[in-house]
């Protein structure tokens, strides 16, 4: 600024002309004279105003104020030379700042005006090096002036004014906070000055200062400026770490016109000393060697360590405050203060926040360690040269001391001691005990002299004669205790002046009775504080502190979290309580600035704490309604949208308040524009289809929102929808809609959250019992398509989030909501599949899973039919772009196979089969990943009971696929997928064949007769037709579906079933995998030669007479036609497998049964238990054991006859229940020891059975003449000849011990009885006599064939013994016979042993003959047969030829050449 020459004219204080002489010396000097000037001007401007109210016209004030003006144009005209100048900052800071401690408090508004333009000049152009002064200033008058209550409006506006100025500048705003909040030795300037500022805009206090209404608002507003000014810098600062999804700029630069109208108030006082719209932040950089010296480096990790170690000193401090011990014990906790004496004296000496009266009264107590303590403290003062009363001073200037006597003694007394310690060359005091008392009786003098309560002041004499003889019985020197009474009457002791002077921030609590009063206060208030702060300004005026110019944004961060609180409080409240849209606009911006940073740095819990603060004044969430709505809740429901629309990239969970308000914002939409509630989407139809309310009855929306109860009041809701109609206005539904379009821009992370919201804010609309809404379900739909274009990696996730949400809206009990949900899938899966699919991609089976978890867990019929009509209009629009999509169709096909409505079971198989007949033959490679479950789907349809039609045309389909593996096995070993493991010639049998045979597998053990038979049929024909392509593993995998057909575990509970499953089902797969077994002997007889005689080892011990009498047959027909192929030891596991049936079948119960009680009654109801124990309870039903065979003894096919259990149901009536079943399996095994020597007969023999060979023996009996000449033994038929003599005895020795046992049997006359009384096999005593006749039969043509065999000779010795004995043996047996019947019975088997024995040579029929002559003799004593008597009659005639006895006739010559 420019002082004019006719401005001093006017003045005719010469002092002025001086001053304007001084300007011009500073206009034409150089800067090593500019010191001098500076500290001139200074000593002018701290010059003394008269007495009373200043008068403007005085020359004191006027000159105070030109050299104020001086000053201030010589700092803003400073060049960077002087700026980096030492001589000239050292008079800054000795001179100026001391000038500026003085004039800043002053009560005259010019010069208090004055001063801080200067002090801004110096913060924008000197902070560098005036770290510790701007902290004095801050801390003693700026925050000082806007805390108490005692300072005038003027003095507040002020400073708020230049506070405004520094709160636009983010490098000031920056700094401040990194160089003394963060600062172990500072103040917390910039938390503070934002609570401080808080208070202000909140407008509390304003009562106390006496304002009228218009000045506490414009105060508030000034307030409110100030942390919106902050929270911009804030903005600004961090702004290179803000990403716009909208490309916009930064939110500080959003609202230009808000930010000029703000910055133009008050212009007068603003721009009058020249205006700090942006604060030059180049000088505090540092220019120079000097002040890089004196720049710390910006570190912002490092900053923020510090930050926390000041917290916790703080709070350290403040605990010691209130209790000594309890502080020092948590800085020794937290590590920030060391644990010996001398660590806790150090930090005594040198914080000054601490209570000097606690000090004192630590230092004081007796106990040990505080003694330690004290002694470390007073040893770290330095006493060398100085008099006894400076030292005295010096000690008691850092603490207060305490009243009791006891600790002021031992304080006393230690620093006695440590005077004369420091001073040992001093002669003055003979002993420390001199140096104690006249330290006492100082302290003494003081609180004498100087304390109001003693009226009676101690005179110098009385001083000195107190002192006489302290001084080992001497006395001091006079002059020298008249010079110390002199001084101290001159000047107490006291603490420093900083400690002693230290204002509290409330002193002025106490009421103020008249504004006079308040103003006599406020200048005793400011002398004080002026005194303070002139006194810290020289204790820092040599000081150089580093001052840190900060770069990083880092430390955005920490100021934010420090100060997000008062922050939110100042915002809040003026949202809260002041209508004033000024207010409302300021409030709204700070907090879309706290949002921002609270975005920027993620930082969560202040984010959401700033969100929910904006959604709930916007009043659409709170409970009372939206009937108060006003202008700034219109203005913050568009502020929540716009930070929707800047910050959706960070906003996380703050989405749900955002995306709650936007859901009722809709609903006061349609109020607003008076909608009717029919047109509500989603509203309560009532049973008619009509909406439900009467006249005077509110709508659903208006109770919903909370704005009416009970009967309404319809000219409140005239008001409601015209107080709320704003919120239908063009500019916020574009708004709304520009947050769903543009979420398109949200990153990856963001658009998640978003849509995670929205679905929960949706489930919160459609869970409304009365009035449920899908406002956010189309929504969600929409941003569903805007979105599809992402990256699938962000797809896959953000439907992860749609797609469970479709999935429970899907299964809402509301049917309009969820045909809603299954149509806007239909429409968005049709989009989606249109892009088509990669191969081995999941991103379709991903987006259509909600069908198949709607299909799964809606029962209602309507929504599963759309749903199957949705697939099926898929499958027919979109079937070329499907790929892993299949999967899922299949799946909800799958359901649908498997209900009760005709509709849905038809449309799906009808589409199931499409696709299998004709998408598969177009788009095989395509759909073979879901080829399995195209085959288990139709299992299912096949499975449904209710539709036996489609179970069979999808059996049919089953059989189609089949083609289509066999044809296209290549496509399967190019799949590779999930089978990544499987080798490549084995995918065609995993993906192909397997899951086919196995499905038909699942139908057999699951459906009814017919169907499962049919699925039998299928699965052996494919079998049959394909094997030829079978790899001999893929044939055990096979067998182990196969086998679990038999699997006793999972045949039906109720035995009607069992018994049919048995009799059908069992009994047609084990012809069917005997079949098989023949058809592919060569690959299956390793593999399953095992298994199958295990399975007819299975079947024949069930409880079914069928299934039993199936196994035999099963056996016998695969040996038969396989055993001109079988290995030696494929014919040892044979023989071994029947040598197993017949001993596991013998009846031995029939011999050891007892009845329970009776005439009989030797046993036990135990022993019946025993005895059924010994049966096997596997089985299910029991068949007739009358089961015919063809006439070439091979078995019939298997047919149903009378089971046995009909039979005994025919028997006695005394035949018990337990006994029933006992009987029934007995009789079981009798049948199968039958069948048994039927197969081993036809094995060996086959074609030529034992009927047949009867037959022709009883011929040639009745001729009379036996022919020899038969070739049935010699013929090259059967499995004898591949049969070794050893396993020909095995089989041997199984038909004898059927033999013997059935001898037994029937020997049992008593046994048989008794099982005939109990209801044992019909009307008549039960015997075994064709098991006992057949039996040996069978084995007696096994040794003669062995005997008349040319190749066996080695055998022929043990064949020849073994006839011997059995022959002698059954001959014997016969003569004991009794009954008629019986010997019948063995009259076809005498036939057969005289008629064998005849054939053999002359020299066999020695032995034989001589070895059964006598039996023969004794048989002949029996009626026998004629066809038998002509036998005997060859035998005994022979007889006489062959021992010579005779001679033949000539006719029979030819007989013993053989």
């Amino acid at each position: 600024m420019a002082v004019t020459v006719k401005t001093f004219r006017q003045m005719e204080f010469q002092g002025l002309q001086f001053l304007l002489l001084i300007h011009h010396l500073y206009l034409m000097t150089d800067y090593l004279s500019l010191p001098t000037i500076l500290r001139s001007l200074c000593k002018l401007s701290m010059k003394p105003l008269s007495d009373g109210p200043p008068d403007p016209k005085s020359h004191e004030l006027r000159s105070k104020i030109l050299s104020l003006q001086l000053l201030l144009s010589i700092l803003q005209n400073a060049g960077p030379v002087f700026r980096t100048n030492e001589m000239f900052i050292n008079a800054i800071k000795q001179y100026l700042c001391v000038a500026l401690s003085k004039n800043g408090v002053s009560s005259v508004p010019e010069v208090f005006e004055l001063s801080l333009s200067i002090f801004l000049t110096l913060l924008s152009n000197f902070k560098t090096h005036l770290k510790m002064q701007i902290e004095v200033f801050f801390k003693e008058i700026f925050l000082y002036i806007l805390e108490t209550s005692t300072s005038s409006f003027d003095h507040k506006w002020m400073v708020i004014q230049t506070l405004t100025r520094i709160c636009a500048d983010a490098q000031s705003v920056v700094d401040i906070y990194v160089n003394y909040d963060c600062d172990l030795n500072a103040a917390n300037i910039f938390e503070r000055l934002v609570n401080d500022l808080s208070k202000i805009a909140q407008g509390r206090g304003s009562q106390e200062l006496g304002m009228s209404n218009v000045q506490e608002l414009s105060l508030r507003k000034k307030g409110l400026e100030c942390l919106v000014s902050i929270l911009k810098c804030m903005v600004e600062w961090s702004k290179d770490q803000y990403v716009n999804p909208n490309s916009q700029t930064t939110l500080g630069q959003e609202k230009p016109t808000e930010q000029d109208s703000n910055e133009t108030k008050h212009p007068e006082t603003i721009n009058r000393y020249g205006s700090l719209n942006s604060l030059d932040s180049t000088a505090s950089s540092g220019i120079g060697s000097y002040s890089t010296q004196m720049s710390g480096t910006d570190n912002p990790e490092q900053f923020e360590v510090l930050k926390q170690q000041k917290e916790i000193i703080e709070q350290g401090i403040d605990l010691f405050n209130k209790k000594p011990k309890r502080g020092i014990q948590y800085l020794q906790e937290q590590g920030m203060l060391g644990t010996t004496p001398e660590d806790i004296a150090q930090f005594l000496h040198q914080e000054e926040r601490l209570d000097s009266t606690q000090v004192g009264e630590f230092l004081g107590d007796n106990d040990k360690f505080n003694k330690e303590v004290m002694y470390a403290y007073v040893d770290q003062h330095d006493f060398s040269g100085k008099d006894f009363v400076s030292a005295l001073r010096m000690f008691l200037e850092g603490f207060r001391l305490p009243g009791e006597a006891q600790k002021i003694d031992r304080l006393m007394e230690k620093f006695a001691a440590r005077y004369l310690e420091c001073n040992q060359g001093q002669t003055l005091f003979a002993s420390a005990d001199t140096a104690y008392v006249l330290a006492y009786s100082i302290i003494m003098l003081t609180t004498d002299l100087h304390s109001p309560q003693v009226k009676n002041k101690m005179t110098k004499e009385q001083y000195i004669k107190m002192n006489r003889g302290i001084n080992d019985s001497k006395d001091l020197p006079e002059e020298y205790l008249s010079a110390i009474y002199n001084e101290i009457a001159g000047k107490k002791i006291s603490m420093k002046e900083t400690k002693e002077l230290t204002i509290p921030t409330k002193s002025s609590k106490q009421s103020v009775a008249s504004e006079k009063q308040r103003r006599l206060l406020y200048n005793l208030e400011m002398e004080q504080m002026a005194k303070t702060a002139k006194a810290l300004m020289e204790a820092v005026s040599h000081v150089q502190a580093p001052f840190t110019s900060a770069t990083h944004l880092e430390h955005v961060r920490p100021m934010f979290k420090l100060a997000w609180t008062p922050f939110l409080a100042a915002f809040s409240v003026g949202l809260q309580d002041c209508d004033d849209t000024e207010v409302a606009s300021l409030c709204l911006e700070g907090i879309r600035c706290a949002i921002r940073i609270a975005c920027i740095f993620n930082i969560q819990l202040e984010r959401d704490a700033y969100v929910q603060a904006l959604a709930r004044f916007t009043l659409l969430t709170v409970s009372s309604g939206i009937t108060e709505m006003k202008q700034k809740n219109i203005d913050t429901i568009k502020t929540l949208i716009t930070v929707a629309h800047t910050d959706g990239n960070y906003l996380g969970n703050s989405w749900h308040e955002i995306l709650k308000c936007i859901s009722q914002l809709e609903l006061a939409q349609l109020i607003g524009t008076g909608v009717k509630p029919r047109y509500i989407s989603g509203t309560v139809r009532g049973r008619e289809g009509s909406f439900t309310g009467t006249k005077d009855q509110a709508p659903d929306e208006f109770v919903g929102l909370g704005l009416v109860g009970g009967n309404v009041d319809w000219k409140q809701i005239a008001s409601i929808q015209e107080s709320i109609g704003e919120t239908s206005s063009q500019s916020v539904v574009v708004a709304v809609d520009r947050i769903f379009t543009g979420s398109t821009r949200l990153d990856g992370n963001a658009i998640v959250d978003f849509v995670r919201w929205l679905c929960a804010v949706s489930m919160d609309e459609l869970l409304s019992a009365t009035h449920p809404r899908m406002f956010s379900l189309q929504k969600i739909v929409e941003i569903s398509y805007y979105n599809m274009g992402r990256i699938r990696l962000q797809w896959s996730r953000i439907w992860e989030v749609i797609g469970d949400h479709f999935n429970k809206v899907g299964c809402n009990p509301n049917e309009d909501v969820a045909i809603f949900a299954v149509d806007s899938l239909r429409q968005l899966s049709m989009k989606f599949l249109e892009k088509g699919e990669l191969a081995n991609f999941r991103f379709q089976k991903d987006f259509l899973r909600p069908f198949e978890h709607i299909m799964k867990r809606n029962r209602s019929p309507t929504i599963r039919d759309m749903v199957v009509r949705c697939i099926a209009q898929m499958v027919n629009s979109q079937a070329a772009n499907i790929r892993s999509g299949w999967k899922n169709i299949f799946s909800v096909f799958h359901l649908a196979a498997s209900d009760q409505d005709e509709s849905i079971v038809e449309l799906a198989f009808q589409t199931t089969g499409h696709i299998v007949t004709i998408v598969f033959e177009k788009h095989f490679p395509a759909t073979i990943d879901s080829f399995q479950d195209a085959v288990k789907c139709l299992s299912e349809f096949a499975c449904n009971a209710a539709f036996p039609d489609t179970s069979m045309e999808a059996i049919r389909l089953i059989r189609h696929c089949a083609k289509y593996v066999s044809d296209r096995p290549q496509a399967f070993k190019e799949y590779t997928s999930d089978d990544m493991n499987v080798a490549p010639e084995d995918r065609v049998w995993v993906r192909g064949w397997f899951p086919i045979l196995f499905e038909l597998s699942c139908i057999i053990n699951r459906c009814k007769l017919d169907v499962r038979t049919r699925g039998l049929t299928v699965m052996f024909e494919i079998m049959k037709t394909y094997g030829h392509t079978y790899e001999k593993h893929w044939w055990q995998d096979l067998f182990r579906i196969v086998f679990r057909i038999f699997d006793n575990m999972k045949l039906p509970e109720q035995q009607t079933e069992k018994a049919e499953w048995m009799t059908t089902t069992c009994n047609h797969a084990l012809y069917a995998i005997c079949d098989v077994f023949t058809q592919y002997l060569e690959v299956l007889s390793d593999v399953l030669l095992d298994d199958i005689f295990a399975q007819l080892y299975w079947c024949v011990q069930q409880d079914n007479e069928q299934l039993a009498r199936s196994g035999t047959n099963c056996l016998e027909n695969v040996v038969i036609l396989n055993g001109e192929k079988f290995t030696l030891e494929i014919w040892d596991k044979t023989c071994t497998c029947m040598l197993d049936i017949f001993k596991t079948t013998i009846p031995h119960a029939l011999l050891t049964w007892r009845p329970v009680s009776g005439e009989f009654g030797s046993g036990s109801s135990s022993d019946a238990k025993e005895k059924l124990d010994t049966i096997s309870q596997k089985s299910v039903d029991i068949h007739d054991s009358i089961q015919p065979r063809s006439s070439d003894g091979r078995p019939y096919q298997p047919s149903a006859g009378s089971t046995v259990g009909e039979e005994m149901s025919k028997t006695r009536p005394t035949a018990k229940f337990p006994e029933q079943k006992l009987f029934a399996a007995l009789l079981i095994k009798c049948v199968v020891q039958l069948e048994l020597i039927q197969t081993i007969d036809n094995i060996v023999f086959f074609p030529a059975t034992s009927k047949k060979e009867d037959a022709e023996n009883l011929a040639a009996a009745q001729r009379d003449a036996v022919d020899f000449d038969v070739h049935v033994d010699t013929q090259d038929q059967g499995m004898y000849r591949f049969l070794t003599s050893q396993q020909l005895f095995k089989l041997l020795d199984c038909l004898l011990e059927s033999h013997r046992f059935a001898k037994a049997f029937n020997s049992n006359n008593e046994q048989r009885t008794a099982l005939w009384k109990a209801g044992f096999k019909g009307k008549s005593k039960p015997n075994l006599l064709k098991q006992e006749t057949s039996s040996l039969a069978c084995g007696l043509r096994i040794l003669f064939r062995m005997y008349m065999d040319e190749s066996r000779t080695s055998a022929w010795e043990e064949v020849q013994q073994r006839l011997l004995n059995v022959c002698s043996e059954a001959l014997s047996y016969f003569l004991t016979l009794t009954s008629e019947s019986h010997r019948e019975a063995w009259t076809n088997l005498l036939l057969l042993f005289l008629t064998k024995v005849l054939k053999i040579s002359d020299e066999r029929f020695k032995a034989h003959a001589s070895f059964y002559y006598p039996l023969l003799c004794e048989i002949m004593q029996f009626d026998l047969i004629p066809e038998l008597r002509a036998v005997l009659r060859r035998f005994f005639l022979r007889i006489g030829v062959v021992f010579q006895i005779s001679q033949p006739p000539e006719q029979e010559s030819g007989i013993s050449k053989q």
